[in-house]
């Protein structure tokens, strides 16, 4: 087979992937036989069979012998969106519905970048974790964090295992007060392809993140990997300001200004609960 044949391949799985998810071929519906594709997009029928089974071994598509193959009638989500307009709040929703596996944890001096993104003083350490978040028992993210050894050691391996790394760095009495973000793009290398399940030279959403207190003291650096059909940023604007000078500024997506109020209220709720409230109302 030609060395072209497999990158035609994954064009070809690539182009229909994106009409499954995008609900173009919806569900249950029938793809074109093997030789209308083939015809269709200029290649062999080896080549239509490996895209095809690229699909189904991601369960996008259903192979019917005989009859043919067909969009799966529960295909994947679309991807997972971050709300940029919220960060914070973001990180804790996403930790309630994603699943994560813990491939390292250690304490290291970090290189110069991140120790000095942290405020690290001089040979201070810090705990580095690579984990890598599940959605729908499918990997989406990889994620290398940083964290100072004065906070980390408040947890355990088996704790961020099991929990959201800022709820941990928050029930370490933490208070997390902003974070910055710079979004890129990156090439799965063979340790990300492998725990992702892409190619080796894939292209992955790249996202550096500090998290810092209300001290302006960093307490998280992230460096995050992301597949791009399972993960992607969202940011809502409102054109605002005075004619002349009306420009574009964030505003907070409807769902996540409905949790933050159901958090505010379910707080209020435990405050009232409280003896010494229910005292100062007596």
């Amino acid at each position: 087979m030609s060395a072209v044949e497999p990158l035609k391949a994954r064009r070809l799985y690539l182009l229909l992937r994106d009409a499954i998810v995008s609900g173009e071929e919806p569900p249950r519906a029938r793809l074109p036989s093997e030789p209308m594709l083939a015809e269709r997009h200029g290649v062999s029928r080896v080549t239509v069979r490996r895209a095809l089974d690229q699909l189904a071994a991601e369960g996008l598509v259903e192979r019917r012998p005989g009859s043919g193959t067909f969009v799966a009638a529960g295909r994947a989500r679309a991807p997972l969106v971050a709300d940029f307009s919220n960060v914070l709040t973001h990180l804790v929703e996403m930790g309630r519905r994603t699943d994560v596996r813990l491939l390292s944890f250690a304490y290291v001096r970090p290189a110069e970048p991140i120790a000095r993104a942290l405020h690290l003083r001089r040979g201070e350490r810090a705990q580095r974790s690579v984990r890598v978040r599940y959605i729908d028992g499918k990997p989406f993210s990889h994620l290398v964090t940083h964290v100072p050894e004065r906070v980390g050691v408040a947890y355990s391996e088996a704790d961020l295992a099991a929990r959201p790394l800022l709820e941990l760095l928050e029930r370490s009495g933490v208070v997390a007060e902003r974070a910055e973000q710079t979004i890129g793009a990156a090439l799965a290398g063979p340790d990300v392809a492998e725990a992702l399940g892409v190619d080796i030279g894939a292209a992955l959403l790249s996202m550096t993140r500090v998290v810092y207190d209300a001290a302006g003291q960093g307490v998280e650096h992230l460096q995050a990997l992301y597949r791009p059909d399972r993960y992607s940023f969202h940011l809502d604007l409102l054109r605002t300001g005075a004619a002349g000078a009306r420009r574009w500024s964030p505003v907070e997506r409807p769902a996540l200004r409905a949790a933050r109020a159901a958090d505010r209220n379910s707080g209020d709720r435990k405050k009232d609960r409280s003896p010494t409230r229910r005292r100062q109302r007596s």
